[in-house]
């Protein structure tokens, strides 16, 4: 296999309704979209690198750079058995995983296009549905927040995640757990707290939590270690995990006892794989988070969550709550017992809308 031209096109869409979190609100995402032409095959796939290094230190157009100056070179001209060894022709480039991911996708998709499979087949998932939860900004009121997650349990979401940060924490979650004690809730904090919170964060073990997620530093391990020694409800880890190295710290040490992996933070399908399967060997459920992505970044994750220890609902939920028209079709739709149909169809299983995304796109750049 070669990569014979890459396409890299952003484009801007403006959310159905602002999404914020403790560290930034977004009203609108600016989107890197890949392209890799492989042997007369396109393969897509998103960057999910945000607007602002707030999540993560990589942005759209670090990313843009990094593609551009630093990937491309690596990988031009050079012969790959399978998708699955484009990372290590990337990794004399350090950090940028979301860069890599993106570029190491859209691989996987033109591979799977390739050979007439779904992704999801290629990269070994087992399922034909996968069980869907749903994360929900921070609200103005406790009022708005009760209805928004209502709304969602209606649409048929397995789980509720809501977003916490200091002075909106407790009592979110005394609102939710009084109007819906039987919910499957999780908060997430995105690093919003210290090591000295921790009697306040002990609190929430009286509302029944599945997890919380990175409450600590984003790459803070050794204080998460201490956290869960004095909690029992599990921490689940986040920002702390992009490498296999990491989770494997992360496990061995005591810092969590479930992780997030997003196909972005960690740098694609191969890493991601070998993540899953090292928590599966030690007992660690697994789930997949979102990124605000658009269809093409969703399908992916769509794909991912079919891999076996993805046994908890992830963020991977229906285009129309996050956007009035999708860049895919079909969209990604929630059934009403809150699954999605993985596609069968070669690759991803949804088509780009091309007129759609030429109409978002505000650069293109083509190399080759």
């Amino acid at each position: 296999m070669r990569i014979h031209e890459v396409t890299l096109q952003e484009i801007r869409m403006k959310l159905v309704a602002p999404f914020e979190t403790s560290m930034e609100r977004t009203e609108a995402r600016r989107i890197l979209l890949v392209q890799v032409n492989v042997d007369g095959v396109t393969g897509w796939a998103e960057c999910v690198a945000g607007e602002s290094p707030y999540y993560s230190p990589e942005m759209i157009d670090t990313a843009w750079f990094i593609f551009r100056d630093f990937l491309w070179p690596l990988i031009k001209g050079k012969e790959f058995a399978t998708a699955n060894d484009v990372w290590d022709l990337l990794k004399r480039v350090r950090g940028h995983n979301m860069a890599k991911a993106a570029l190491e996708a859209a691989v996987w998709d033109a591979e799977a296009r390739q050979k007439g499979v779904p992704l999801a087949k290629l990269i070994g998932g087992v399922r034909q549905e996968i069980a869907c939860g749903v994360s929900v900004g921070i609200k103005e009121s406790l009022d708005e927040l009760a209805a928004a997650v209502q709304k969602e349990l209606a649409a048929g979401y397995q789980r509720v995640k809501i977003k916490i940060k200091p002075g909106k924490d407790l009592e979110l979650v005394r609102r939710l757990r009084q109007d819906f004690p039987r919910i499957k809730l999780m908060v997430d904090a995105n690093s919003a707290y210290t090591l000295k919170d921790w009697p306040l964060l002990k609190q929430l073990e009286g509302f029944y939590l599945m997890m919380i997620e990175q409450p600590l530093g984003w790459d803070d391990l050794y204080s998460h270690i201490e956290l869960q020694k004095r909690l029992d409800t599990p921490i689940c880890l986040d920002e702390c995990i992009h490498s296999e190295e990491q989770a494997r710290a992360a496990i061995e040490l005591g810092a969590c006892k479930i992780i997030n992996i997003k196909l972005g933070r960690v740098g694609g399908h191969a890493v991601a794989r070998r993540i899953h399967d090292l928590c599966q060997q030690h007992g660690i459920p697994v789930w997949c988070g979102g990124m605000v992505e658009s269809g093409i970044g969703r399908a992916h994750n769509i794909a991912l969550s079919t891999l076996p220890n993805f046994i908890l609902p992830g963020d991977v939920s229906a285009s129309k709550r996050y956007w009035e028209e999708d860049i895919i079709d079909p969209e990604v739709a929630v059934s009403p017992k809150g699954t999605i149909r993985v596609p069968t169809g070669p690759g991803i299983g949804f088509e780009p809308r091309l007129d759609r995304i030429d109409k978002l796109t505000v650069r293109k750049e083509r190399l080759a």
